[in-house]
């Protein structure tokens, strides 16, 4: 270390200046806080290092997302379409078998079980992987199509009435109810898609956060700090995909009782 009053090196153990023949007792404890910090600051990496080390892990990730969305075989895509679509089927046509025939109760109940149904089994599908939009949107409109014409032809085996609508009126109940369960299905996949996207993010916060401040000093001087970059673009991506979940859901509940409340 150097002497702070003539700036010439002295050694650690000594107490008084060779050169000067000043005291250092008392600089002593602040001379080696100043060595150890710039000791530390020679150890802090460049800016070209953290902007390198962000590319390696950037690169891991898009590595890892791709890995998600590599095709899947036709036995398990055929399993997604008998788990997301053939159960819920299922489950709607039970519904309606309890409640309008052996039950006789009010049509309101198979509404809003309609209207419920099938909104996990969308979330689920949508949460755990990238999945491509439209296939899944001709399988819900297939499942809410085939739920209401199910429902007609299980009527049709009690009282005899026709399956198919028989007037403009009873087509628009038909579509009505069919939308409602589409709509339901529709909000699933948009929330599991947000919860994906959210825990995606969080991923790549984890591991790219210690190297961003820097990054953001350097770019900000400062000024923009870390936190109120990652909240601007956290309530972007959380509340476009929630606030079009809940359009969705309005619709859902709007279609689905539409009918019976009107």
């Amino acid at each position: 270390m150097n002497c702070p009053y003539c700036l010439s090196e002295v050694s650690e153990e000594a107490t008084v200046c060779k050169v000067c023949t000043r005291d250092l007792y008392l600089f002593k404890p602040m001379m080696a806080k100043v060595a150890e910090l710039e000791r530390r600051i020679e150890e802090i990496p460049n800016q070209d290092a953290y902007e390198h080390r962000i590319a390696e892990l950037q690169l891991l990730l898009d590595e890892q997302a791709q890995k998600h969305a590599e095709p899947r075989s036709l036995a398990l895509s055929l399993l997604d379409v008998v788990v997301y679509i053939g159960i819920p089927l299922l489950l709607l046509l039970a519904a309606h078998g309890l409640i309008t025939i052996v039950y006789d109760t009010k049509p309101l109940y198979l509404r809003l079980i309609s209207m419920v149904l099938p909104l996990p089994f969308g979330y689920l599908l949508f949460r755990g992987a990238p999945r491509k939009l439209f296939p899944w949107f001709m399988g819900v409109v297939f499942l809410a199509i085939s739920s209401v014409i199910g429902m007609s032809w299980m009527t049709t085996l009690i009282d005899g009435s026709p399956i198919w609508p028989q007037n403009a009126f009873e087509w628009r109940e038909v579509l009505e109810y069919s939308a409602s369960i589409a709509f339901s299905f529709l909000t699933g996949m948009l929330l599991g898609g947000v919860a994906y996207a959210s825990q995606q993010r969080h991923l790549r916060t984890a591991l790219i956060n210690p190297f961003l401040k820097a990054v953001v000093s350097g770019l900000g001087e400062g000024r923009i700090s870390p936190g109120s970059l990652h909240g601007v673009m956290k309530s972007l991506q959380e509340y476009g995909g929630t606030i079009v979940a809940l359009g969705t859901t309005a619709v859902s509940i709007y279609t689905g009782l539409k009918g019976i409340i009107g």
